[in-house]
């Protein structure tokens, strides 16, 4: 990837466009079933420039609860898209909502300052309830039903390759009837930076407006687009991923630990002390984050299956009591981060 990143053939991409910028936009909008799409800094400003064409200020629009758009993007839904924020219980599983849910929540009427819901926006995989998937019959149903009461639909598919890996389907399966959709290159494919925005041509003209609005335009972006080109051709290893991640379980569960059963490559443990386990975790040589109540540990592609096992010699039963036991020294295995796995403790 550095080696491609070095050989780019470069351009401006702010004034006439960079050459391999535009190659890896066309790839990935073919990858997408979209007309065209737009690369960006990161997946939050991509989701924000979707977001901003989509909602007039004080537009309300529907999101499943736990949406990164809703607790991860530092409430730029609102602040610079001007959007009201409705969050839907996932009551189609982890992560989903039902098409009955959006035509209740989008349901219209009311006299003139009621509030005025413009846009359904999904996340697929939801990363919040685990890296749950929505298939493409459910995901229809859904997108049906959005597009009866008039509204846009967004697709945060910073994670939809996992999805799509797991689905065994292409990704273009998974966008069909969305206006936009989000997707990262970092997501566990090793690009160090970079997400797309894609959807009809005259929205990635008016998104390239608002990228520049929002700061995100390059100059010789080709340097950052090679290594966007290299991450697509690393999909497929993606099931290496979601593999280890059912090996970690199966070996927490061997371990007493209480875990779900991932469909892609985030595993949650409920615990009941959070702060205590993730310390104990560290102190072990593990590093691991929280999310939605629970300990978060990812597979990724800096991990083999020697690192699992050492994951979990490291973590030891649930009743072990001393933070520590199974290894404090030496190299830190992380299994919570999407990217670089092994450095030396201290470091």
């Amino acid at each position: 990837m550095r080696a491609a990143m070095a050989a780019a053939e470069v351009g401006d991409d702010v004034l006439d466009r960079d050459p391999t910028m535009r190659e890896l936009e066309e790839r990935v909008a073919n990858l997408l079933g979209a007309a065209d799409a737009l690369w960006t800094p990161s997946g939050s400003m991509a989701n924000l420039i979707a977001l901003m064409h989509h909602l007039e200020r004080g537009d309300t629009f529907l999101t499943p609860a736990g949406a990164h758009v809703l607790d991860n993007e530092l409430g730029t839904a609102a602040w610079l898209a001007g959007g009201m924020p409705r969050p839907l219980e996932h009551d189609a599983g982890p992560g989903k909502v039902s098409p009955s849910a959006v035509r209740r929540a989008a349901a219209g009427g009311g006299p003139y300052f009621t509030l005025r819901t413009t846009l359904l926006c999904l996340e697929n995989t939801h990363n919040a309830a685990g890296g749950t998937v929505t298939a493409p019959d459910e995901h229809a149903g859904v997108v049906a039903a959005a597009r009866a009461a008039k509204l846009k639909v967004h697709l945060d598919g910073a994670r939809l390759w996992h999805a799509a890996v797991a689905l065994g389907l292409p990704p273009g399966a998974l966008t069909v009837g969305v206006d936009t959709v989000q997707v990262c290159l970092s997501k566990g494919l090793g690009a160090p930076v970079g997400s797309l925005v894609a959807g009809s041509a005259e929205f990635v003209t008016e998104a390239r407006r608002l990228r520049k609005m929002l700061g995100g335009g390059v100059r010789q972006g080709g340097v950052l687009a090679a290594a966007g080109l290299v991450a697509l051709d690393r999909i497929d290893r993606l099931a290496e991923d979601h593999d280890r991640a059912r090996k970690l379980v199966a070996g927490l569960r061997e371990r007493g630990w209480q875990v779900g059963s991932p469909q892609t490559n985030i595993v949650l443990v409920a615990v009941a002390d959070l702060a205590g386990t993730v310390a104990r975790f560290e102190a072990a040589g593990v590093r691991a984050s929280t999310m939605s109540g629970q300990v978060r540990l990812m597979t990724h592609a800096d991990l083999t299956d020697a690192d699992i096992a050492t994951a979990l010699d490291r973590i030891g039963p649930v009743e072990q009591s001393k933070p520590g036991n199974g290894g404090s020294s030496g190299a830190r295995l992380r299994v919570g981060r999407d990217r670089p796995t092994v450095r030396p403790a201290g470091a």
